[in-house]
């Protein structure tokens, strides 16, 4: 049985959605010199992790990434695509409907990560350098909770759309819940994935033109604006990240894009899709877990060399531009499988 998709879309509407992420790039590339001329006058060195989530002494992080490290590398740069993209979204994009509660989380999530990127300049480079991982949970918790009360109550979302059922699966006040865990999960997982130049740049980049994409065919562009905003600010980010990167997102960056990500699956109606288009993403954050897990039931046995595994394939002796690219590549066909399967659940 074929079923045909009929889109009307008016020109101005159009253009203007694109253009948002035209001034996004833009804009992100005018700001771009004063961060680093910032970060290099106020000295906002990336301190290198010394030691592992479990405990122990990062040695095998460190003689891979020693080298890199004994330059200097500023972090925070995820604060100029968080700007572009929300001066961006105030000024052209705002919406109540659709971009207000992705813009708060964008720029909630990316206040937690920068108070983490600021211990992590201030820090004496030992130890995890950062806050700690109970407390960063606790903070991105507040922040998915504060959006999924405001997704429930204000928004009215009650329900959740599940493929193969003609109807919305109705789940009152457990949408709550579940969209802190979507939330939390992401925002995790993006920010496990940033460790290589240029890998959460364009893993995001993607994922975020997906649902760029995705909200455009529900109607919403508002969020498809939004979408197109981070995207055209990553792209930019991205130019100067590449190997070797001339800074780093830091958290700021990795916990605003994916709290961002999450809200807008769930705004989306697409949470289901998430898992797919961010498949590497999945991967990586299931990788570290996998450790973490064998090293305490199995008394210190490791599954991967290191985790991520990003680093793994970077340990059997990857360079680290391949890595890069080739989760670039999964990243881009992930996003393309994840909108094929889009389009058949909704026709």
């Amino acid at each position: 049985m074929h079923s045909t998709l009929f889109i009307s879309v008016e020109t101005d509407t159009l253009i203007r959605t694109l253009l948002l992420g035209f001034m996004g790039f833009l804009l992100s590339m005018l700001i771009t010199p004063v961060y680093t001329t910032l970060a290099y006058r106020w000295q906002w060195w990336k301190k290198p992790r010394m030691a592992a989530t479990t405990g122990e002494k990062a040695s095998v992080f460190m003689k891979l990434h020693g080298d890199k490290h004994k330059r200097h590398i500023p972090t925070m740069a995820g604060l100029v695509f968080l700007m572009s993209a929300s001066i961006v979204t105030l000024l052209f994009n705002l919406d109540r409907t659709e971009t207000w509660l992705p813009l708060a989380a964008f720029v909630g999530a990316g206040c937690v990560g920068l108070l983490d990127d600021i211990i992590n300049i201030r820090g004496d480079g030992t130890g995890v350098a950062g806050l700690r991982s109970q407390i960063k949970l606790a903070l991105t918790t507040v922040v998915a909770l504060i959006g999924g009360w405001y997704f429930y109550a204000k928004l009215d979302v009650t329900a959740i759309h599940i493929p193969g059922l003609e109807v919305p699966l109705h789940i009152g006040w457990l949408i709550v819940p579940l969209f802190v865990i979507v939330v939390v999960s992401t925002a995790n997982a993006v920010n496990i994935s940033d460790g290589l130049d240029g890998l959460a740049g364009g893993l995001t980049a993607a994922a975020f033109g997906a649902y760029a994409i995705i909200a455009a065919l529900e109607g919403r562009f508002g969020v498809a604006g939004f979408c197109l905003a981070i995207v055209g600010g990553l792209l930019s980010y991205t130019w100067f990240n590449i190997f070797p990167a001339r800074f780093c997102m830091g958290d700021i960056g990795s916990f605003a894009l994916g709290t961002a990500l999450g809200v807008v699956a769930m705004i989306t109606d697409t949470v289901l899709l998430l898992p797919i288009i961010g498949l590497v993403f999945v991967a990586e954050a299931g990788s570290s877990a996998l450790q973490i897990l064998s090293k305490k039931l199995r008394h210190g046995k490791k599954i991967f060399r290191i985790a991520p595994v990003h680093h793994h394939f970077e340990a059997i002796g990857w360079p680290e531009t391949k890595v890069t690219m080739r989760f670039w590549i999964l990243g881009q066909v992930a996003a393309v499988l994840g909108l094929i399967i889009f389009l058949l659940g909704s026709h």
